[in-house]
Protein backbone atom coordinates (compact mmCIF):
# COMPACT_ATOMS: atom_id res chain seq x y z
CA UNK A 1 0.00 0.00 0.00
CA UNK A 2 0.94 3.25 -0.95
CA UNK A 3 1.50 5.83 1.76
CA UNK A 4 3.74 9.15 -0.06
CA UNK A 5 1.53 12.24 -0.92
CA UNK A 6 -0.73 11.57 -4.42
CA UNK A 7 1.44 12.84 -7.07
CA UNK A 8 -1.56 12.52 -10.01
CA UNK A 9 -4.70 13.47 -9.05
CA UNK A 10 -8.03 11.86 -10.90
CA UNK A 11 -11.11 13.64 -11.84
CA UNK A 12 -14.27 11.88 -13.03
CA UNK A 13 -16.13 9.05 -12.76
CA UNK A 14 -16.08 5.53 -10.93
CA UNK A 15 -18.32 2.92 -12.58
CA UNK A 16 -19.12 -0.36 -13.23
CA UNK A 17 -18.60 -2.06 -16.25
CA UNK A 18 -21.34 -5.06 -17.14
CA UNK A 19 -19.61 -6.86 -19.45
CA UNK A 20 -21.51 -9.32 -21.38
CA UNK A 21 -20.46 -12.48 -23.17
CA UNK A 22 -18.68 -12.02 -26.50
CA UNK A 23 -20.97 -11.27 -29.06
CA UNK A 24 -24.09 -10.84 -26.90
CA UNK A 25 -26.04 -7.98 -25.08
CA UNK A 26 -24.96 -7.33 -21.29
CA UNK A 27 -28.71 -6.41 -20.79
CA UNK A 28 -30.21 -9.40 -21.79
CA UNK A 29 -27.86 -12.41 -22.37
CA UNK A 30 -25.97 -14.04 -19.87
CA UNK A 31 -23.68 -14.66 -18.28
CA UNK A 32 -22.47 -11.22 -17.44
CA UNK A 33 -19.16 -10.22 -15.68
CA UNK A 34 -19.25 -6.66 -13.77
CA UNK A 35 -15.98 -4.73 -13.18
CA UNK A 36 -14.84 -2.18 -11.15
CA UNK A 37 -14.09 0.89 -14.02
CA UNK A 38 -14.63 4.21 -15.22
CA UNK A 39 -11.23 6.08 -16.96
CA UNK A 40 -10.18 7.87 -13.99
CA UNK A 41 -10.32 4.99 -11.66
CA UNK A 42 -8.44 3.00 -13.96
CA UNK A 43 -5.71 5.37 -13.77
CA UNK A 44 -5.49 5.81 -10.20
CA UNK A 45 -5.63 2.40 -9.85
CA UNK A 46 -3.16 1.38 -12.47
CA UNK A 47 -0.76 4.05 -11.21
CA UNK A 48 -0.57 2.89 -7.61
CA UNK A 49 0.48 -0.68 -8.92
CA UNK A 50 2.99 0.68 -11.00
CA UNK A 51 4.44 2.40 -7.78
CA UNK A 52 3.04 6.20 -8.63
CA UNK A 53 0.97 7.72 -5.61
CA UNK A 54 -2.47 8.78 -6.71
CA UNK A 55 -5.95 10.09 -5.84
CA UNK A 56 -8.99 9.55 -7.05
CA UNK A 57 -11.40 12.56 -7.13
CA UNK A 58 -14.73 11.94 -7.38
CA UNK A 59 -18.76 10.71 -6.36
CA UNK A 60 -19.95 7.24 -5.75
CA UNK A 61 -23.45 6.29 -4.43
CA UNK A 62 -23.83 4.91 -0.78
CA UNK A 63 -24.06 1.51 -2.08
CA UNK A 64 -22.77 -1.65 -2.38
CA UNK A 65 -20.73 -0.27 -5.77
CA UNK A 66 -19.61 2.54 -3.61
CA UNK A 67 -18.50 0.38 -0.78
CA UNK A 68 -16.29 -2.13 -3.21
CA UNK A 69 -14.52 0.99 -4.60
CA UNK A 70 -13.52 1.92 -1.37
CA UNK A 71 -12.60 -0.96 -0.79
CA UNK A 72 -10.83 -1.54 -3.66
CA UNK A 73 -9.17 1.88 -3.51
CA UNK A 74 -8.12 0.83 0.04
CA UNK A 75 -6.28 -1.36 -1.13
CA UNK A 76 -4.57 -0.19 -3.71
CA UNK A 77 -3.44 2.25 -1.42
CA UNK A 78 -5.48 5.10 -3.73
CA UNK A 79 -6.46 8.26 -2.04
CA UNK A 80 -10.09 9.13 -1.59
CA UNK A 81 -10.30 11.84 1.19
CA UNK A 82 -11.57 13.61 -1.64
CA UNK A 83 -14.37 11.05 -3.19
CA UNK A 84 -17.56 12.19 -2.30
CA UNK A 85 -20.63 9.80 -0.66
CA UNK A 86 -23.81 10.50 -2.38
CA UNK A 87 -26.73 9.49 -0.28
CA UNK A 88 -29.79 9.56 -3.11
CA UNK A 89 -28.17 8.54 -6.57
CA UNK A 90 -26.54 5.09 -7.43
CA UNK A 91 -23.32 4.51 -8.30
CA UNK A 92 -23.60 3.99 -12.33
CA UNK A 93 -23.37 0.76 -14.02
CA UNK A 94 -22.40 0.70 -17.74
CA UNK A 95 -23.26 -1.95 -20.40
CA UNK A 96 -20.09 -2.76 -22.22
CA UNK A 97 -21.01 -5.24 -25.75
CA UNK A 98 -17.83 -7.42 -26.34
CA UNK A 99 -16.73 -8.62 -29.89
CA UNK A 100 -14.96 -11.98 -30.25
CA UNK A 101 -11.67 -10.19 -30.79
CA UNK A 102 -11.80 -7.94 -27.51
CA UNK A 103 -12.74 -4.73 -28.62
CA UNK A 104 -15.71 -2.76 -26.52
CA UNK A 105 -18.59 -0.92 -27.44
CA UNK A 106 -20.33 0.98 -24.79
CA UNK A 107 -24.02 0.84 -24.85
CA UNK A 108 -26.82 2.32 -22.07
CA UNK A 109 -26.66 2.14 -18.23
CA UNK A 110 -28.23 0.14 -15.27
CA UNK A 111 -29.19 1.23 -12.16
CA UNK A 112 -30.64 4.65 -12.87
CA UNK A 113 -33.46 5.00 -9.96
CA UNK A 114 -34.63 8.74 -11.80
CA UNK A 115 -32.42 11.13 -9.86
CA UNK A 116 -29.91 10.03 -12.14
CA UNK A 117 -26.26 8.54 -11.24
CA UNK A 118 -23.87 10.01 -8.60
CA UNK A 119 -21.04 10.59 -10.91
CA UNK A 120 -23.15 13.37 -12.05
CA UNK A 121 -23.65 15.45 -9.02
CA UNK A 122 -19.69 15.87 -8.09
CA UNK A 123 -20.30 18.61 -5.31
CA UNK A 124 -17.95 21.48 -6.40
CA UNK A 125 -18.39 23.13 -2.75
CA UNK A 126 -17.44 20.25 -1.03
CA UNK A 127 -14.03 20.19 -3.00
CA UNK A 128 -12.50 22.56 -1.30
CA UNK A 129 -11.43 21.47 1.93
CA UNK A 130 -9.85 17.90 0.65
CA UNK A 131 -7.90 19.45 -2.34
CA UNK A 132 -5.98 21.79 -1.07
CA UNK A 133 -3.47 19.26 0.65
CA UNK A 134 -3.43 17.20 -2.72
CA UNK A 135 -2.86 20.58 -4.71
CA UNK A 136 -0.12 21.02 -2.75
CA UNK A 137 1.68 17.56 -3.57
CA UNK A 138 0.19 16.94 -6.86
CA UNK A 139 2.51 17.18 -9.86
CA UNK A 140 -0.30 16.03 -12.55
CA UNK A 141 -3.71 16.97 -12.83
CA UNK A 142 -6.14 14.10 -15.14
CA UNK A 143 -8.98 13.99 -15.98
CA UNK A 144 -11.51 13.14 -19.42
CA UNK A 145 -14.69 15.00 -21.12
CA UNK A 146 -17.12 13.08 -19.52
CA UNK A 147 -17.87 15.02 -16.71
CA UNK A 148 -18.90 17.55 -19.06
CA UNK A 149 -21.82 15.96 -19.63
CA UNK A 150 -23.37 16.54 -16.50
CA UNK A 151 -23.88 18.82 -13.16
CA UNK A 152 -20.15 17.56 -12.76
CA UNK A 153 -18.49 20.12 -15.27
CA UNK A 154 -18.73 22.87 -12.43
CA UNK A 155 -16.94 20.60 -10.21
CA UNK A 156 -14.29 20.08 -13.09
CA UNK A 157 -13.86 23.38 -13.76
CA UNK A 158 -12.97 24.69 -10.58
CA UNK A 159 -10.28 21.56 -10.45
CA UNK A 160 -9.16 22.98 -13.51
CA UNK A 161 -9.02 26.44 -12.26
CA UNK A 162 -6.86 25.99 -9.21
CA UNK A 163 -4.98 23.47 -10.94
CA UNK A 164 -3.85 26.04 -13.51
CA UNK A 165 -2.95 28.57 -10.36
CA UNK A 166 -0.88 26.85 -8.77
CA UNK A 167 0.98 25.85 -12.43
CA UNK A 168 -0.23 21.97 -12.31
CA UNK A 169 -0.20 20.37 -15.57
CA UNK A 170 -3.39 18.72 -17.04
CA UNK A 171 -2.87 15.28 -18.96
CA UNK A 172 -6.46 15.36 -20.65
CA UNK A 173 -7.76 12.10 -22.44
CA UNK A 174 -10.53 13.01 -24.31
CA UNK A 175 -12.61 9.97 -24.19
CA UNK A 176 -15.64 10.61 -26.21
CA UNK A 177 -18.92 7.88 -24.91
CA UNK A 178 -21.59 9.70 -26.59
CA UNK A 179 -23.99 7.46 -24.76
CA UNK A 180 -23.06 9.70 -21.37
CA UNK A 181 -24.20 12.89 -23.92
CA UNK A 182 -27.51 11.24 -24.78
CA UNK A 183 -26.28 10.62 -28.40
CA UNK A 184 -26.12 7.36 -30.84
CA UNK A 185 -23.12 4.73 -29.63
CA UNK A 186 -21.01 6.00 -32.96
CA UNK A 187 -22.00 9.48 -33.06
CA UNK A 188 -19.21 11.66 -32.74
CA UNK A 189 -19.26 15.42 -31.14
CA UNK A 190 -21.84 17.89 -32.77
CA UNK A 191 -20.38 21.36 -33.09
CA UNK A 192 -22.10 22.39 -29.53
CA UNK A 193 -20.53 19.46 -27.59
CA UNK A 194 -17.35 20.38 -29.27
CA UNK A 195 -18.06 24.07 -28.05
CA UNK A 196 -17.75 22.99 -24.74
CA UNK A 197 -14.61 20.36 -24.82
CA UNK A 198 -12.92 23.52 -25.84
CA UNK A 199 -11.62 25.19 -23.11
CA UNK A 200 -10.51 21.85 -21.72
CA UNK A 201 -8.36 21.12 -25.00
CA UNK A 202 -6.92 24.95 -24.25
CA UNK A 203 -5.42 23.41 -21.19
CA UNK A 204 -4.51 19.97 -21.46
CA UNK A 205 -0.40 20.59 -21.10
CA UNK A 206 -0.51 16.38 -22.76
CA UNK A 207 -3.23 15.39 -24.61
CA UNK A 208 -4.36 11.71 -25.60
CA UNK A 209 -7.35 11.25 -28.05
CA UNK A 210 -7.89 7.80 -30.35
CA UNK A 211 -7.25 8.54 -34.37
CA UNK A 212 -11.12 8.27 -34.52
CA UNK A 213 -11.38 11.58 -31.81
CA UNK A 214 -8.66 13.66 -33.19
CA UNK A 215 -10.80 13.31 -37.02
CA UNK A 216 -14.05 14.38 -35.21
CA UNK A 217 -12.31 17.21 -33.21
CA UNK A 218 -9.15 18.75 -35.25
CA UNK A 219 -10.02 16.87 -38.54
CA UNK A 220 -6.73 15.55 -38.89
CA UNK A 221 -5.24 12.40 -36.80
CA UNK A 222 -1.54 13.62 -37.32
CA UNK A 223 -0.65 14.28 -33.98
CA UNK A 224 1.76 17.63 -35.00
CA UNK A 225 -1.40 19.08 -36.77
CA UNK A 226 -3.02 18.55 -33.73
CA UNK A 227 -0.56 19.98 -31.44
CA UNK A 228 -0.31 23.10 -33.77
CA UNK A 229 -4.05 23.19 -33.62
CA UNK A 230 -4.08 24.54 -30.26
CA UNK A 231 -2.88 27.55 -28.03
CA UNK A 232 -0.58 26.15 -25.88
CA UNK A 233 1.06 23.48 -28.13
CA UNK A 234 0.48 21.03 -25.85
CA UNK A 235 2.40 17.00 -25.85
CA UNK A 236 -0.33 14.97 -28.00
CA UNK A 237 -0.43 11.15 -28.31
CA UNK A 238 -3.22 9.38 -30.74
CA UNK A 239 -3.81 6.18 -30.00
CA UNK A 240 -5.32 3.36 -33.11
CA UNK A 241 -5.77 0.37 -31.38
CA UNK A 242 -3.14 -2.17 -32.58
CA UNK A 243 -1.73 0.55 -35.04
CA UNK A 244 1.59 2.26 -34.44
CA UNK A 245 1.14 5.51 -31.20
CA UNK A 246 1.40 8.98 -32.92
CA UNK A 247 2.76 11.46 -30.88
CA UNK A 248 4.40 14.96 -30.91
CA UNK A 249 6.18 16.69 -28.36
CA UNK A 250 7.90 20.12 -29.25
CA UNK A 251 9.34 20.08 -32.32
CA UNK A 252 9.81 15.84 -32.73
CA UNK A 253 7.44 12.98 -33.17
CA UNK A 254 7.22 9.88 -34.55
CA UNK A 255 5.00 7.04 -34.72
CA UNK A 256 5.99 4.37 -31.94
CA UNK A 257 4.54 0.67 -33.22
CA UNK A 258 1.74 -1.42 -30.66
CA UNK A 259 2.94 -4.36 -28.87
CA UNK A 260 0.89 -7.14 -30.61
CA UNK A 261 -1.20 -9.61 -28.06
CA UNK A 262 -3.43 -12.24 -27.86
CA UNK A 263 -6.28 -9.90 -26.22
CA UNK A 264 -9.23 -11.12 -24.40
CA UNK A 265 -11.16 -7.95 -23.00
CA UNK A 266 -9.62 -4.14 -24.05
CA UNK A 267 -11.99 -3.00 -21.69
CA UNK A 268 -8.96 -0.07 -19.69
CA UNK A 269 -5.98 -1.17 -21.97
CA UNK A 270 -6.21 2.91 -22.79
CA UNK A 271 -6.43 4.18 -19.29
CA UNK A 272 -3.52 1.71 -18.45
CA UNK A 273 -1.45 3.00 -21.52
CA UNK A 274 -1.93 6.88 -19.76
CA UNK A 275 -0.99 5.39 -16.49
CA UNK A 276 2.19 3.85 -17.74
CA UNK A 277 3.53 7.02 -19.19
CA UNK A 278 1.99 9.31 -16.30
CA UNK A 279 4.11 6.97 -14.12
CA UNK A 280 7.16 7.94 -16.19
CA UNK A 281 6.54 11.28 -15.85
CA UNK A 282 5.85 11.52 -12.64
CA UNK A 283 9.10 9.35 -12.15
CA UNK A 284 10.88 11.31 -15.02
CA UNK A 285 9.98 14.47 -15.34
CA UNK A 286 12.23 15.81 -17.76
CA UNK A 287 10.41 13.78 -20.93
CA UNK A 288 8.00 15.99 -22.36
CA UNK A 289 10.85 19.46 -21.72
CA UNK A 290 12.64 21.13 -24.23
CA UNK A 291 14.93 20.47 -25.98
CA UNK A 292 13.24 16.99 -26.29
CA UNK A 293 14.78 13.56 -26.25
CA UNK A 294 13.66 11.22 -28.55
CA UNK A 295 14.54 8.03 -27.06
CA UNK A 296 13.41 8.90 -23.46
CA UNK A 297 9.56 9.90 -24.99
CA UNK A 298 9.78 6.87 -26.82
CA UNK A 299 11.13 4.63 -23.97
CA UNK A 300 8.30 6.36 -22.15
CA UNK A 301 5.91 5.26 -24.82
CA UNK A 302 6.87 1.69 -25.31
CA UNK A 303 6.79 1.13 -21.10
CA UNK A 304 2.83 2.93 -21.55
CA UNK A 305 2.37 0.39 -24.58
CA UNK A 306 3.09 -2.37 -22.69
CA UNK A 307 1.25 -1.14 -19.85
CA UNK A 308 -2.26 -1.25 -22.04
CA UNK A 309 -0.89 -4.97 -24.08
CA UNK A 310 -0.83 -6.75 -20.56
CA UNK A 311 -4.24 -5.10 -19.29
CA UNK A 312 -5.74 -6.40 -23.03
CA UNK A 313 -4.70 -9.99 -21.26
CA UNK A 314 -7.42 -10.10 -18.75
CA UNK A 315 -10.60 -9.71 -17.67
CA UNK A 316 -12.11 -5.81 -16.89
CA UNK A 317 -10.17 -2.68 -16.50
CA UNK A 318 -8.16 -3.19 -13.00
CA UNK A 319 -7.40 -6.60 -11.96
CA UNK A 320 -5.05 -7.28 -15.04
CA UNK A 321 -3.25 -3.98 -14.06
CA UNK A 322 0.56 -4.15 -13.83
CA UNK A 323 3.24 -3.66 -11.43
CA UNK A 324 6.35 -2.06 -12.83
CA UNK A 325 8.41 -5.30 -12.37
CA UNK A 326 5.79 -7.36 -14.64
CA UNK A 327 6.18 -4.38 -17.41
CA UNK A 328 9.61 -4.42 -17.42
CA UNK A 329 9.94 -8.51 -17.50
CA UNK A 330 7.14 -8.36 -20.49
CA UNK A 331 9.72 -6.12 -22.26
CA UNK A 332 12.33 -8.24 -21.89
CA UNK A 333 14.49 -5.16 -19.75
CA UNK A 334 17.17 -6.12 -17.16
CA UNK A 335 16.97 -2.81 -16.01
CA UNK A 336 16.25 -2.01 -12.33
CA UNK A 337 12.69 -0.44 -11.25
CA UNK A 338 12.49 3.34 -11.85
CA UNK A 339 13.23 5.23 -8.59
CA UNK A 340 10.85 7.79 -8.06
CA UNK A 341 11.46 11.03 -5.96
Amino acid sequence: MLSSPARVLCFGEALVDRLGPPGGDPASDTPVDDRLGGAPANVACALARLGTAAALIGRLGDDPIGAAFRALLLERGVDSTALQRDPLRPSRTVLVRREATGERHFGGFAGDRGEGFADQAIDAGALAGPLEPLLAEARWLLCGTIPLASGAAAALHVLVQAAAERGLPLALDVNWRPTFWGLGPEEGPPPPVRQRLQPLLARAALLKCSREEALWLFGSADAAAVRRALPQQPAVLITDGPEPIDWAVGACGGRLPSIAVAAIDATGAGDAFLAGLLHQLVCKPGVLLEPVAVSAVEQALRFAAACGALVCQGAGAIDPQPSEQQVLSFLGESAAPISCP
